[in-house]
């Protein structure tokens, strides 16, 4: 029998997993741009553009993307850790050896969740999970764009700098047209690996759209770097942990 499911509700409710410091009284002015491609490992075939004007400390986001598990929810963020690589993970990540990268094995690539793409609400770290509130793709296709997004002036200077990244997450690895599968998330027991692991990334830089190399590749990370395991995945562990990442199992197959 393999199970599958479908994500019904979600919510944060635990602390903020990325401490930023207060310290800093800069902001940055600018626009970045980047090109999603799908994420190594993970058989996605889809593809994207995102943009980002940064504003002192508020940032306009626009982000489209087709090819995706069409009418399930994509959670997507954009991502930085001052320790991390700020870049798209590349197939090296693949720590646990199975031939696909989940949200954990990324994070030392692209770092912590900084600002969740929410369609409405809250944009911060603690509605990285709050799925009900993202796109869910309608035909495998997202066309969104949120304003009045306000950041810390550090996440502002990442972006600017060109060391973030846009993330959406949800792949459909057996090609089913659902999330399901025999394998599990990490993040969360009731959930299969398919509603977590991230399907397209990009760097946002100012190098005009279409010119970047983004996506999967770069330099190999270190092995392991508990922060940006905590960071990248940390949200979804918090809101399994508190309940508050529910999954419903709509069905088993032979």
């Amino acid at each position: 029998m393999r199970p599958s499911f479908k994500l019904a509700t979600a919510a944060f409710g635990a602390a903020a997993l990325f401490p930023l410091s207060m310290s800093a009284a800069f902001a940055a002015d600018g626009d970045v741009n980047a090109n999603l491609t799908p994420v190594a490992l993970n058989g996605v075939d889809a593809s994207g553009t995102a943009m980002v004007a940064v504003t002192g400390t508020t940032i306009t986001v626009t982000m489209a993307a087709t090819g995706l598990l069409a009418d399930s929810p994509h959670a997507a963020h954009i991502h930085f850790g001052a320790e991390a690589r700020n870049e798209c993970p590349a197939a090296s990540d693949d720590a646990s050896g199975d031939g696909t990268l989940n949200t954990t094995e990324g994070g030392p690539a692209y770092g912590a969740i900084v600002v969740s793409l929410t369609k409405t609400g809250d944009t911060s770290p603690e509605s990285g999970l709050a799925v009900d509130r993202f796109d869910t793709a309608p035909g495998g296709k997202i066309a969104y764009e949120r304003g009045s997004i306000e950041v810390s002036p550090e996440v502002a200077q990442a972006i600017v700098d060109g060391k973030s990244a846009v993330v959406i997450h949800g792949v459909d690895h057996n090609h089913n047209g659902t999330y399901d599968g025999d394998v599990i998330s990490e993040l969360d027991a009731t959930l299969p690996t398919e509603a977590t692991d991230p399907a397209l990334c990009g760097v946002l830089t100012a190098a005009p759209a279409g010119s970047m190399a983004t996506g999967a590749g770069g330099a190999a990370g270190t092995d392991s770097t508990p922060v940006y395991l905590y960071a990248a995945g940390g949200l979804l562990l918090a809101a399994a942990g508190t309940g508050a990442f529910a999954a419903r199992r709509a069905h088993a197959k032979a």
